[in-house]
């Protein structure tokens, strides 16, 4: 295990456990998921594990500032915990975070973090997006169906993520044929 996720998960555990079990365990499942692409992901498979298992901390009552859990958790993780860059970038705009910025007109200040490369944003939202709440796999289009009704299609939330839900399908699509082209290549 690198460095890098040594120091996440202790980190998003103590977020997260307590006041959030059940959101500390879907971020558990998400890393999960960075686990098993990761053969797609290289020298970069530590960060996208470390983005994965922190990637909701933006939830915890400590941290909720704006109510924008990607944006949040990214200014945690840049202003107090002095992150590694690049796991700040990806926190700050995981699954379609520019698109709910856009609804909460919050997307300048999400503007204060650069994206990352698009095959490791593609990672993170497979990885959320194949995530349960509870931390148990599924798939992205029963995942989109779950949030939309547990917040209600009205909502801001519900309204998002069924705009986001194009964007999500082709994220996932992107991710499953990098992950076939590494199964096809001979040992």
């Amino acid at each position: 295990m690198s460095d890098l996720v040594e120091w996440a998960y202790p980190l998003a555990e103590s977020l997260l456990a307590d006041p959030l079990p059940r959101r500390w365990a879907h971020s558990q499942g998400v890393a999960q998921r960075a686990r098993i692409i990761a053969p797609v992901l290289g020298e970069d498979a530590a960060l996208l594990e470390a983005a994965a298992v922190l990637h909701d901390i933006g939830y915890s009552p400590d941290l909720a500032k704006t109510g924008f859990h990607p944006l949040d958790g990214a200014r945690y993780l840049r202003d107090v915990a002095n992150a590694d860059e690049r796991v700040v970038n990806l926190v700050a705009h995981h699954s379609c975070a520019w698109m709910e910025g856009d609804a909460r007109g919050l997307r300048d200040e999400l503007e204060e973090f650069p994206r990352e490369r698009a095959h490791l944003n593609d990672a993170l939202c497979f990885c959320d997006m194949n995530t349960t709440p509870d931390g148990t796999p599924t798939n992205p289009i029963d995942r989109v169906n779950e949030i939309a009704g547990r917040y209600g299609p009205e909502s801001l939330i519900g309204k998002f993520i069924r705009r986001a839900e194009p964007e999500i399908l082709a994220s996932t699509s992107r991710v499953l044929e990098r992950v076939a082209a590494v199964k096809r290549q001979p040992m």
